[in-house]
């Protein structure tokens, strides 16, 4: 099981679906959160907002993640976490492009990192209320 005191700050980082329901706008539709964690540390580097009629981010929506990521410590990590449920190729062939390695784990092994940012951005969608 994934823990993260297994790592230095920067060395890993972890791409995960933070909502649960689609996040729903009168103008655009709706859309999927995607957030880039620090795996020591589970602070949220980036997001990047996705379209729910995409199965997966751009080529853009990516390099902006990845981006969002790196301008923290000006570096890249040497792994990135995927949960192997999540649709990312596009995101994967960009940070492989980066050098970073990938490892696509089960999602429950990401929980420990990303349950408590799931719940708070659940309870700031919702106004506080958590169901």
């Amino acid at each position: 099981m994934l823990d993260p005191d297994q790592f230095q700050i920067n060395e890993a980082w972890i791409v995960f679906k933070l909502n649960d329901t689609p996040v729903s706008t009168e103008a655009d539709g709706d859309f999927n959160v995607l957030a880039l964690m620090d795996a020591a540390s589970c602070f949220i580097l980036a997001t990047v907002f996705v379209s729910t009629n995409s199965l997966e981010p751009s080529q853009l929506e990516s390099k902006r993640l990845l981006k969002g990521g790196y301008s923290h410590k000006n570096q890249f990590p040497k792994i990135l976490f995927i949960p192997a449920n999540q649709v990312a190729d596009i995101f994967i062939k960009e940070a492989r492009h980066l050098n970073i390695a990938v490892k696509r784990v089960p999602e429950e092994n990401l929980q420990v990192f990303v349950d408590e940012a799931r719940q708070g951005f659940q309870e700031h969608v919702s106004g506080g209320r958590v169901q």
